[in-house]
């Protein structure tokens, strides 16, 4: 490459009314400048611009806006942690092209075409808070561009392929969550790909700072542009690629100890159990809240209880949970049961067993949604069943460790690791075992 790529961003997607506020002049293809507020509709399989006042301005399948100069836009009610605990609609301000396309159902996409390295800014921005230390600024930069730049070289390599993998029979539902291949646009703008909530989230520019910092750089391994994944909280040790998705090896993807002591990894039920109820050395492990709003954007900061967590439920309440999300009727619940776990004490097979029917679920992501209204923090748990002088459960109680897949870096675990003098290349190597950092534009 001899100069970054642009990148197509999905902010709004299936909308039959987008509202906005074009900040300066934009070139409106087809008509010529316009500015201010405005309002997109979908009607007969078109797209229609409207101003203000609410007059159409443009009906076409397709409507683009190129800013005149620096100019910037504001698109309203964007849908952020979509099918997360944190789930909201806020405003939100992009730099970049604007494009609204129709769609064969009667809806339509916004859609944000920008130069990659300006995309990064937003997404570490949005990813973790500015404050967070340089080096894991600077890492976190080279992680996610390398995320995408792997991202579109697969898209490149052939049609797109499905995003929900899964094998379902009546005794077993094995599903796992590849990233989307999405038909409009390249990613999108929530946590399924990387979070890109715009520049609104960049106060104090230090995100662009590690962005030019790093500028083309990316981690590979064998010459290839690493698929580098990343988690909120590994919980103190990293997870394997073929837990949380497809069955194969991913040589820079393994497990490893997220602290100073090299704890070993989790294979037995005793094992989960020692770790997920012990508080180990590990870098993510902190309670340091002054650190932690230096690190975590504000919608994570809600959620304090991430490296050791509980949860718990009546019986009846997760019958009522199970049948809503897998759409069996278990009967009366009796036990839940851990069969497969990775290193980090994840589960990737979970047998449920009822009165009237009996499930294995998998992978990690479709077992933490069936057992939460919306899901639990990590799959790395242990099962705790309390039940009535007739041996019927009565509650189930879920100690767990770590926020997310944790396969690859531990984002919290490297901010830690930079404020204890790590750099943003020992921080990489740290988590991607075997690889190099390579500038390619």
């Amino acid at each position: 490459m001899n100069d970054q790529p642009k990148i197509t961003v999905g902010i709004l997607d299936r909308r039959k009314e987008i509202c906005g506020y074009l900040h300066g002049d934009f070139f409106l293809a087809g008509f010529g400048s316009v500015s201010g507020r405005f309002s997109i509709r979908a009607e007969e399989k078109r797209v229609l611009f409207c101003d203000e006042r609410g007059r159409e301005i443009l009906r076409s399948s397709r409507i683009e806006l190129s800013p005149v100069e620096d100019s910037a836009f504001t698109l309203f009610n964007v849908t952020i942690g979509d099918r997360f605990h944190w789930k909201r609609e806020e405003d939100q301000v992009f730099r970049g092209s604007l494009i609204f396309q129709g769609r064969e159902d009667e809806t339509l996409a916004a859609i944000n075409e920008i130069g990659i390295e300006d995309y990064l800014t937003g997404v570490i921005s949005s990813e973790m808070s500015e404050e967070a230390p340089f080096e894991f600024l600077k890492a976190h930069a080279i992680l996610s561009r390398s995320w995408v730049l792997a991202s579109l070289g697969k898209r490149a390599k052939g049609p797109p392929k499905p995003s929900v993998h899964e094998e379902v029979t009546q005794e077993e539902v094995i599903r796992w969550y590849d990233r989307e291949e999405h038909d409009l646009y390249q990613v999108c703008a929530d946590d399924h790909c990387q979070r890109y909530h715009g520049v609104g989230k960049s106060v104090s520019g230090r995100a662009r700072e590690a962005v030019q910092a790093t500028f083309g750089r990316v981690v590979t391994y064998q010459g290839e542009i690493c698929d580098a994944r990343y988690s909120k909280a590994c919980g103190g040790r990293t997870e394997l690629f073929r837990t949380a998705w497809e069955d194969r090896e991913v040589s820079y993807l393994q497990s490893v100890s997220d602290g100073p002591i090299h704890d070993g990894p989790i294979w037995t039920e005793e094992d989960a159990s020692r770790f997920v109820c012990s508080s180990p050395q590990a870098h993510c492990n902190t309670h340091d809240e002054g650190l932690l709003k230096r690190i975590l954007s504000k919608s994570d900061l809600e959620t304090g209880d991430f490296f050791r967590w509980r949860v718990e439920y009546g019986r009846e309440e997760m019958e009522e949970i199970l049948w809503k999300k897998s759409g069996f009727d278990f009967g009366t619940l009796k036990e839940i049961v851990p069969l497969q776990r990775g290193p980090s004490g994840r589960i990737s097979r979970l047998k449920i067993v009822g009165s009237k029917k009996s499930v294995v679920v998998g992978k990690e992501l479709e077992i933490r949604r069936w057992l939460s209204r919306s899901h639990l923090y990590s799959s790395a748990f242990v099962v705790e069943t309390k039940r009535d002088i007739r041996g019927i459960p009565e509650r189930f109680l879920f100690r767990g460790a770590g926020w997310g897949h944790g396969v690859g870096l531990c984002q919290i675990g490297a901010a830690v690791m930079a404020t204890r003098g790590f750099s943003a290349e020992g921080i990489l190597s740290h988590y991607f075992r075997g690889t190099t950092i390579e500038r390619i534009y």
